[in-house]
């Protein structure tokens, strides 16, 4: 099988290229670092020649409602119309868990606004959910000001992206997806106690300060919001495991 990954060299695109391929399929990455330019729909159509399925990773780069809205539509838009054109027989997009529980939030209501974009296409759609990676401490921490980080305080289930990034290669073999699918990690931790954990393994000289998120949203993510509903697919490695991992050794902060 032939599967094209949107946003390929990022933090769960890349895994689902070592995954797909480990699993001996020919992969084709979407960015511009390949000249594809998902946005825009620079070289895409002939990125796509004989694609069977593309697996959308892509991430805005903003938190921006308006700008976030625009470029996950647009993306998917894409994917979708230049996928129809080559004949690729379906899309699997992934997405957030607890997005319809953060009103408000604008980053979410721009991944809303991309699943249904995504679904209103031409092409079959499978919509892959996943709670926050184990990853993210680390890009708000990435994020900081000299040694203070700001860390949201927020009840999540933490999921590995290798495990994101294999479980969206494992849907993009499969048959298309009856309704969406959660992915989270096995344990419920708190936002800013892994933060925590994260500054003391890496030995940095950093201060983590909780910063309740104000508003309707902010006190959804206190409250779990984000947490995933029954039924969802829970998948490890637990937080704990992964910071004493290679993948944890690559992540700079």
């Amino acid at each position: 099988m032939r599967i094209a990954v949107a946003g390929g060299r990022g933090t769960v695109g890349k895994y689902v290229v070592q995954s797909a391929l480990a699993m001996g399929h020919e992969v084709v990455v979407l960015g511009r670092s390949v000249g594809v330019d998902v946005r825009t729909g620079d070289g895409l159509r002939a990125a796509l020649a004989g694609v069977d399925v593309i697996v959308d990773t892509t991430n805005s780069g903003t938190m921006r409602r308006a700008k976030a809205t625009a470029f996950f539509t647009q993306v998917s838009e894409n994917l979708q119309s230049a996928g129809e054109v080559q004949g690729v027989s379906r899309l699997v997009t992934l997405s957030i868990v607890g997005l319809e529980r953060l009103p408000g939030f604008g980053y979410y209501e721009a991944k809303l606004a991309q699943e249904s974009v995504a679904a209103a296409g031409p092409l079959p759609v499978s919509i892959v959910r996943a709670t926050q990676f184990h990853e993210f401490p680390a890009q708000i921490l990435s994020r900081g000001f000299g040694p203070i980080a700001l860390m949201p305080v927020m009840r999540i289930r933490p999921v590995a992206a290798r495990s994101v990034g294999e479980i969206l290669a494992e849907t993009a073999v499969g048959p298309t997806l009856e309704s969406t699918l959660e992915v989270a990690g096995p344990e419920e931790k708190d936002l800013v106690t892994l933060g925590r954990d994260l500054v003391r393994k890496k030995g940095l000289h950093a201060v983590v300060i909780p910063l309740p998120v104000p508003g309707t949203a902010g006190k959804a993510m206190r409250r779990g919001g984000q947490l995933p509903k029954l039924g969802a697919r829970l998948v490890g490695p637990t937080f704990e495991e992964w910071i004493d991992g290679e993948d944890a050794s690559s992540v700079h902060v």
